[in-house]
């Protein structure tokens, strides 16, 4: 696959180097440090659009193993490089076995922000789901919008009635009528 990729006889998405650039989790400190940032030289409203958006996030180290137990109810655990929820926590949630294998390293803390909801009729009944927007992009430009619902921890495709949902965006303008 490496040489096929090489040679420019296939498309491999993510692109590895893209990949090693940016799906590190470490990337979410800098992204929520509007003092790195603005030591980085991006423009003001750039940094307050990220630290709005980018919940608060620092590598777990062990100079911030007191602190970031004391906090652990207010934040979840991601490893640098995992991705499809694979050994991320909820803080609150936290034992001491998994606490132990977090401090050995390769993770973040991130500030808990808990997704939105949307009430749907399954069978005829009324269910709460959580949900997330996901914007699928490729060569720059987003490609794909779409919304998961599912109950639980993390985003998953076994809940009944959850899965993908269709995302409509509206104009201001649409929205006003």
């Amino acid at each position: 696959m490496r040489a096929a990729h090489e040679a420019g006889a296939i498309v491999l998405t993510p692109h590895p180097h893209a990949h090693a650039l940016y799906a590190d989790k470490r990337n979410l400190c800098i992204l929520s440090d509007a003092a790195r940032l603005a030591e980085l030289g991006v423009p003001k409203p750039v940094i307050d659009r990220l630290v709005t958006g980018v919940p608060r996030t620092l590598e777990v180290t062990p100079e911030k193993t007191e602190a970031l137990w004391a906090a652990r109810r207010g934040l979840f655990f991601k490893p640098f490089a995992g991705f499809g929820s694979r050994a991320t926590y909820r803080g609150d949630k936290l034992t001491q076995r998994v606490w132990q294998e977090i401090l050995a390293g390769g993770y973040v803390a991130q500030n808990l922000a808990l997704p939105s909801e949307r009430r749907v009729a399954i069978d005829g009944q009324s269910s709460d789901l959580k949900l997330d927007v996901r914007a699928y992009a490729y060569a720059g430009s987003i490609r794909l919008v779409a919304a998961r619902l599912y109950k639980g921890q993390t985003t998953n495709f076994r809940t009944p009635g959850g899965g993908f949902a269709p995302v409509f965006v509206a104009s201001a303008k649409d929205l006003a009528q």
